[in-house]
């Protein structure tokens, strides 16, 4: 049907059927069925309004299996997933096929003749023909193969995908997608035990999955589908990238509540014998009589002109007379149905009324009294008779005459429809009759198929044309039978429904039969053809006028060439059945690849596969799906209209569901006051401040409530910032505090009111009445995981930072514990999993390895990105230096359109490089500032050679300043030009300029030009090599800047989980989680785009696939404080003598804690060289501020110790230090005019400089820190990653440099016993500390040591999950 017609009329009808998909706020899924054409189209021909278009077969591949994932990972769901490529169809949908391949193939060759006229030089490689998306062709065997591959490789590797059962239906079986899919839905409807709770989610495009969902009657059932968008350019781009597409859900759920409002009106007719069920099945059926893909409209019956609310009154009047139900679970009642035809017909004769008001006035003009002569003729005919009979002339009034008369014409009007139409000479009786078989018989062929299957594979209708309603009658003594037969073979559907532009998809053998004059079924094939609105307005919709194939003839004619196909042919013209694939730990063999170019062999394969009959899922025709009663039970995730009490009514309300106003009538809801009277700002506040509730009913969201205000008094929680906390135990009231609005924000507080009933009415269709109550909340932006003390880890909810209003009335307050939302889970950049399993010691400890790749300096470029960056000039610069005006610069960097002879074709002969209406620039060429546009050198070099090469041009728009449109010959005037050939030159030299490629921005969006983008990615590269151990703690609050680099922390997604990048471009939104950010990743992937980097490794994400690693840098720089450390354990008595042991807890994996000022007062500092070695290993790219704070040191070297605060290291000791150990080979000072700048050469040639300084002791201090910074990031402890340190023979004088008083520095001899991090330690007057000699004892003593005990460093390694119940 027409898709886009009835998708629309029905979402604007019901406005609140679908809603924006939350990746966080999902429901659960059982299955997920996909119907995959639509996805294989989407991924092949994104545009085809676009001539220059070319894509590869594997890119082809790349990106469906790219959306399967993407699909995969939205819905996750729990049981099946089913993937159904359209195989051979019905000859029922063969003739919309054919007319639809036929009209694609003939618009495809004539965009490329007018790009050829416009004189556009079009690729040499050939474009893609959309038509191989057929059964049977080449490149869908080789989809099979690949979609094969990528099922085995998602079963093996992805542990997402091994806990569901994938079901695989190619081209191979036969059947349309959506059908095989509602095949295996029925059939498991019939299994013993089936769970009548089975949550389902179908993805495609066709309007009629609506339909098909419903015949189900399953209640928990959505649709997922692309956003559509009505009222834009033909030409413009789709998006194709799916994490960069919005998706809707549409809820059956909500469907089924809709439609029982539709005619509820019915329950006051007939009472207890009103069944929803059997309403919905009636619904279904009158949605066949606008027209779908198998029988045509019934005349002047068009979505668009109110049909669908004619069928629902003409029904509502009906039914109470007809003692039953049009359509009996599938089984057309004709008696009934004759019934509604017959009441339906008064709207033949209403529109026909209208047409004979026009005929009236039109005789009065032109004096004829009939509607043309055949009518004329037909009518005197009839009068003649009737003389002839009666023997007299009766004479009646006027109004018995008009009577007659608009009879007559009636009778003439379809008389001319079937003649001009149908092409026949004589509308008989016998015809009329034919006619109204014909179309009940499809329509009880289109019931069957919907409810039961294929019930006839070779029945059609036979004409392009549908009967009027009225002269469908006398049909309730019909018998309607099918006969079986069988499919298609996949070559003789290709034959049956490609024209002769896409032979090269059939095999050789069978071409010349679509080409050759001697072809026996030429015929079929036309070059030229003729399409027919038939009442539609777009071209789309037309009826496309070819003969229909004739199936006898068809196959005689391929019949002699069958045996001249090769083997491979042979083998894709079969039928074969579906496959169902699981995961099996047992399995393990290597699945090879038939594209090792692009995908690797798999070398441990884990799949089991099982293939199903291909009738194993066909039910009997008596079958009836299993209902029941859920009237008072509803499922999380799945919305429903009954949480609020409200009212309905139906009324032109102009509810903007898509880019304008609706013209037809919505369903409005209208929400009815409280029975507890009017709400109270403070009892409203004791019940929800700091509680979650659920706004934006019926779509539920789930929202934290921080303020509730009536306007007058305003209650808040009273929180510390960056605490989001839920009160909701008893015994933790929130902490609140009460305040009295300013005039602002009263004022602000009426327009979040006004807001909000806008809103609600334009958007939903729902009437909120007064608002005298305002909360004010925070919406579930995921779920993260969290480690608490006790060692659990559990999984706390996470609210936005985004503040919004919700209405009162509005709001849906649920206790019952909700399960439906995945949530996004948090958990850090993970890279491995546990290492092997020796790494599992036996009593729960698991030993995880982090292992974080060095970051790129970025600090440098940042600083000197105005060298790099792309400079703008206003435009009268540039036309200065031209030697132009400056309109001309402004008018040529746009669009200019030059008409030919006849004012046809308008080519723009503009650059296009800025787009004042959609606030569009071109990054590197424009850029809009509030006042002006801006101009790079690179317009001036275009407009440059531009001006060289056609001149004549600017000459005339100078000329002509205020026209909009020029002319070729005002151009070329003289005969010797021809201005169309002028016209394709400059237009190709503008598409072969590389700025036509070139893609175009928001003005709003920030971005980093092109060249700086460049070195990023060269800094990235060179940084690779070098590699650091460190913790990262996200942060949930980050601020994303420019030049920020991030890492990626979704899975299954096209960017690889875990692979960083850097921050070149924020999209900002007006919601938070719609915010998008460009990023150029340090590596290439598999879908990565092209954003201004040198090759694919671009891609658009959320902030909540995100982790900012700069921010943590920027909030340690700013305030000297670190989040969180990790410290070293002792071991205990009980694995004394387990050395392999890990040093932690028992019962926490780690223990995080904050650096605090004050130790405790009883105890001494104790630092050994391992712990020094330790603790600046994680910081080497931290800076020197976060190096000090982690050794305490003083960066002035000034002030004095107190008992609450640690001493301090100087700076110069650790300059004394590195010098004594021989770190450092010179230290050379600079005088810079009257700053110094300290040069320090190590010892293994690296020279490192330090800032400028306006003394010589900073610049030799900040010199020799730099310096070490540097060194902790070189090769310097070579045996550092076995938990040894440098073996360096320390002089006793580093003691007194390096250590303050109470502390103790240990060589590798003398690490500490069990109690290292908090024992009593020597006095600072301890004689070996006063003596000039090494205190060296034996391994794992300190003086005064009751007996050895080991210490076991902390091994920071590789990275694992540990679930909650693991102790470690």
């Amino acid at each position: 049907m027409g898709v886009p017609k009835f998708y629309r009329w029905i979402s604007e009808r019901y406005p609140c059927l679908s809603e924006v998909v939350k990746e966080h706020q999902i429901p659960e899924f059982d299955n997920l069925y996909l119907d995959m054409n639509g996805i294989i189209h989407q991924c092949s021909h994104p545009n085809d309004e676009d001539v220059h278009f070319r894509i590869s077969e594997e890119k082809i591949f790349a990106d469906i299996f790219h959306y399967l994932e993407v699909l995969f990972r939205i819905i996750k769901p729990r049981k099946v997933f089913f993937m159904a490529v359209d195989g051979v169809a019905p000859r029922a949908k063969m003739n919309q096929q054919r007319g639809r391949r036929f009209r694609s193939a003939k618009e495809a060759e004539d965009k490329i003749k007018k790009a050829l006229d416009k004189g556009e030089v079009l690729p040499t490689e050939a474009r893609f023909d959309s038509n191989c998306i057929t059964p049977g062709t080449d490149f869908m065997a080789r989809l099979q193969e690949q979609l094969k591959y990528f099922v085995h490789t998602k079963v093996s590797a992805d542990r997402l995908w091994q806990n569901v059962n994938v079901y695989l239906s190619g081209h191979e079986t036969p059947g349309e997608g959506e059908h095989k899919i509602m095949e295996f839905i029925r059939s498991e409807n019939t299994q013993p035990g089936h769970d009548p709770n089975t949550r389902h989610c179908l993805y495609g495009l066709d309007a009629d999955l609506i339909m098909l969902g419903l015949t189900s009657h399953e209640p928990n059932f959505s649709l997922l589908r692309e956003e559509v968008r009505f009222g834009g350019k033909k030409n413009q781009k789709r998006i194709t990238a799916p994490e960069e597409t919005t998706f809707h859900l549409l809820h059956l759920s909500l469907m089924r509540e809709y439609i029982d409002y539709e005619f509820s009106e019915l329950r006051n007719h007939i009472g207890s014998h009103y069944d929803l069920e059997r309403i919905i099945d009636d619904w279904i059926l009158m949605g066949f009589l606008v027209g779908n893909d198998f029988i045509p409209h019934l005349p002047h019956l068009h979505i668009s002109h109110d049909a669908l609310p004619l069928l629902y009154k003409t029904y509502i009047r009906s039914l109470p007379t007809m003692g039953g139900y049009l359509n009996e679970n599938g089984h057309l009642n004709l008696r009934n149905f004759e019934k509604y035809m017959e009441k339906l017909a008064e709207f033949d004769r209403e529109h026909f009324s209208e047409i004979f008001v026009d005929l009236k006035w039109f005789e009065s003009k032109v004096g004829n009294k009939y509607l043309n002569e055949a009518a004329g003729l037909a009518a005197e005919k009839e009068a003649a008779s009737k003389a002839a009979n009666k023997n007299k002339v009766c004479v009646g009034d006027d109004e018995e005459e008009e009577e007659d008369m608009f009879e007559t014409e009636f009778r003439q009007y379809k008389r001319t429809y079937y003649m001009t139409k149908m092409g026949v000479d004589v509308v008989s009786d016998d015809f009329l009759a034919k006619q109204a078989k014909c179309y009940v018989e499809g329509i009880q062929w289109i019931l069957h198929y919907y409810y039961h299957g294929v019930q006839s594979w070779s029945w059609y209708y036979p004409y392009h044309y549908a009967p009027f309603l009225s002269d469908i009658k006398n049909i309730s003594g019909l018998k309607l039978t099918f006969d079986l037969e069988k499919p298609f073979m996949p070559f003789q559907q290709l034959l049956a429904v490609l024209p002769a532009a896409s032979m090269e998809l059939l095999p050789e053998s069978y071409r010349h039969l679509m080409s050759s004059e001697l072809s026996p079924i030429i015929e079929y094939y036309p070059l030229d053809f003729q399409t027919d609105l038939n009442g539609k307005q777009q071209e789309w919709e037309a009826v496309v006028l070819i003969p229909f194939i004739d199936e006898r003839c068809l196959l005689a004619a391929m019949d002699p060439f069958n045996d001249k196909m090769t083997k491979e042919e042979k083998g894709r013209n079969r039928h074969t059945e579906c496959a169902v694939y699981s995961y099996d730990s047992q399995k393990d063999f290597t699945y090879t690849s038939n594209l090792p170019q692009l995908f690797p062999d798999i070398v441990h394969c884990h799949v089991r596969k099982t293939d199903i009959p291909m009738d194993a899922w066909h039910v009997a025709l008596d079958h009836v799906s299993r209902r029941f009663d859920r009237s008072a039970l509803y499922f999380c995730g799945f919305p429903t209209l009954q949480h609020i009490k409200h009212k309905f009514f139906k009324k032109k309300s102009g509810v903007v569901v898509f880019q304008q106003s609706s013209r037809g009538e919505n369903m409005m809801l209208d929400i009815l006051p409280s029975q507890e009277g009017e709400p109270v700002c403070d009892h409203v506040a004791q019940q929800v401040l700091g509680k979650p509730v659920f706004v934006n009913w019926p779509h539920l969201e789930e929202a934290r409530i921080i303020a509730v205000s009536d306007g007058n008094v305003k209650f808040c929680l009273d929180e510390p910032p960056g605490v989001q906390r839920v009160y909701d135990r008893p015994s933790t009231p929130p902490p609140t505090k009460v305040t009295c609005p300013s005039d602002k924000e009263q004022k602000d507080w009426v327009k979040d009111v006004q807001g909000l009933t806008e809103y609600f009415v334009k958007r939903k269709g729902i009437m909120v009445n007064d608002t005298s109550v305002v909360l004010y909340g925070q919406l579930l932006s995921g779920r993260k995981y969290i480690p608490k003390a006790n060692g659990v880890v559990e999984l706390e909810k996470q609210w936005s930072k985004q503040v919004l209003p919700f209405a009162y009335q509005t709001i849906v307050k649920v206790h019952a514990r909700q399960k439906w939302i995945h949530g996004s889970e948090s958990l850090g950049p993970v890279t491995k999993r546990v290492q092997d399993s020796s790494d599992v010691i036996k009593d729960g400890r698991v030993r995880v390895v982090f292992n974080v790749p060095h970051e790129p300096q970025l600090e440098l470029l940042i600083q000197n990105q105005h060298k790099y960056c792309v400079k703008y000039s206003p435009g009268y610069i540039l036309a200065s230096r031209l030697g132009i005006t400056s309109y001309l610069v402004s008018r040529f960097s746009g669009s200019i359109f030059i008409a030919g002879m006849h004012g046809i074709h308008l080519p723009n002969v503009g650059l296009n490089l800025k787009f004042n209406k959609k606030n569009e620039e071109v990054p590197g060429y424009t850029k809009r500032t509030e006042k002006e546009w801006l101009y790079s050198s690179a317009v001036e070099e275009l407009l440059a050679e531009y001006l060289d090469r056609f001149s004549e041009v600017f000459n005339l728009v100078s000329r002509n300043s205020h026209d909009d449109v020029f002319y070729e010959d005002d151009v070329w005037p003289a005969e010797d030009q021809n201005g169309a050939e002028k016209v394709g030159e400059i237009t190709s030299w503008l598409k072969g300029h590389p700025v036509s490629s070139i893609g175009r921005t928001s003005c709003d969006l920030q971005v980093l030009d092109s060249a700086i983008v460049e070195r990023i990615e060269d800094a990235v590269e060179r940084a690779k090599p070098l590699e650091q151990q460190q913790g990262v703690v996200p942060d949930p609050d980050s601020e994303y800047r420019l030049f920020d680099r991030v890492i990626n922390t979704r899975e299954s997604f096209s960017v690889p989980l875990g692979l960083r990048g850097t921050v070149i471009g924020i999209k900002g939104a007006e919601r938070e989680a719609e915010v998008l950010y460009e990023v150029v990743f340090d590596e290439e992937f598999a879908g990565g785009l092209n954003i201004r980097c040198t090759s694919p490794r671009g891609y658009r994400l959320p902030p909540c696939a995100l982790i900012n690693l700069s921010h943590g840098a920027r909030v340690d720089h700013s305030s000297h404080k670190l989040t969180a450390i990790v410290k070293p354990q002792p071991a205990t008595a009980a694995n004394f003598n387990s050395p392999r042991q890990l040093n932690h807890s028992p019962r926490s994996p780690f223990t995080s804690t904050q650096v605090r000022a004050e130790p405790r007062p009883t105890r001494t500092h104790f630092v050994s060289h391992r712990a020094i070695s330790f603790l600046l290993l994680p910081f080497r790219s931290k800076g020197t501020l976060m190096l000090k704070e982690m050794l305490k040191i003083d960066g002035a070297g000034t002030g004095s110790p107190s008992s609450h605060e640690p001493q301090r290291v100087r700076v110069h000791y650790l300059y004394t230090v590195c010098v004594r150990i021989h770190a450092y080979d010179s230290l050379t000072l600079s005088p810079q005019g009257h700053t110094f700048v300290c040069q320090v050469k190590l010892s293994n040639g690296l020279m490192v400089h330090g800032p400028q300084c306006q003394s010589e002791s900073d610049a030799k201090e900040k010199a020799a820190f730099f310096a070490l910074q540097r060194l902790v990031g070189l090769p310097l402890l070579p045996s550092e990653a076995k938990g040894y340190i440098y073996n360096s023979s320390l002089h006793l004088n580093l003691l007194r440099v390096l250590c303050p008083p109470g502390a103790l520095l240990l060589p590798p001899q003398g690490y500490g016993p069990a109690p290292l991090w908090g024992m009593p330690l020597p006095p600072p007057h301890h004689p070996l500390l006063q003596q000039n000699q090494p205190f060296f004892g034996p391994t794992g003593t300190f003086p005064g040591a009751a007996r050895p005990q080991p210490f076991i460093p902390l091994q920071v390694c590789d990275v694992c999950r540990i679930p909650s119940h693991v102790g470690c």
